[in-house]
């Protein structure tokens, strides 16, 4: 079994939706080690979305109250995040592992999201189509390549700017997973769809 970490180019650019289609497609339990903010958690968004779903929603390493960056939130709390109290639950499954923000954000004032990752992750790199995310998406290809880190497909969420995807994909030699077009709101159905459309190339990572 595999695990496969989806990060984002940013904020808010449609890592949780990624990350339902990913965990459905691939039978996958899923946890998303920091969550900040949010009355609502990702993972009781992921439960909505995947409401007749046999996997498990592994409870956050850390659950901050301020809808912050998490070094920032978690001083907020009083607290410090700490590397090694972050520990991956165990299961016989697939795991998909959601990161806060994009990979630099900081967790402390040492370490970011990449630090969460590990060497043999698959990871999914969540793309959106705003201006200026060619440029977000290729440098954080790049950091990835820079820490020895392969990241293994790309999947698009609201890209309307034509060519977009196309030169991410000449000068990146990253492949599409695919394209999650804009919807008035995300539903269980609409998750299934994209999770049998992608389900092919998630595999083949």
């Amino acid at each position: 079994m595999s695990s496969y970490f989806i990060t984002g180019i940013g904020t808010d650019v449609g890592k949780t939706v990624a990350a339902a289609i990913v965990t459905k497609a691939l039978d996958a339990d899923y946890w998303k080690p920091i969550q900040s903010g949010l009355t609502e958690t990702d993972r009781g968004t992921l439960q909505e979305l995947l409401h007749d779903f046999k996997g498990t929603f592994h409870p956050e390493s850390y659950r901050l109250k301020t809808p912050m960056s998490p070094h920032k939130a978690a001083e907020i709390d009083g607290i410090t995040i700490e590397l090694n109290k972050i520990v991956r639950p165990k299961t016989s499954k697939n795991l998909v592992v959601e990161g806060a923000g994009g990979i630099l954000v900081p967790i402390n004032n040492e370490q970011t999201i990449a630090d969460l990752i590990e060497p043999t992750d698959k990871i999914i790199l969540v793309s959106s189509g705003y201006l200026g995310s060619i440029n977000h998406t290729l440098l954080s290809i790049a950091y990835l390549k820079s820490r020895g880190l392969k990241c293994a497909g790309i999947i698009y969420n609201h890209v309307d700017l034509d060519g977009t995807i196309e030169i991410i994909e000449k000068m990146s030699s990253v492949p599409t997973i695919g394209h999650i077009k804009k919807h008035d709101s995300i539903t269980p159905k609409i998750v299934d769809e994209y999770a049998s459309l992608f389900k092919s190339k998630l595999e083949q990572l």
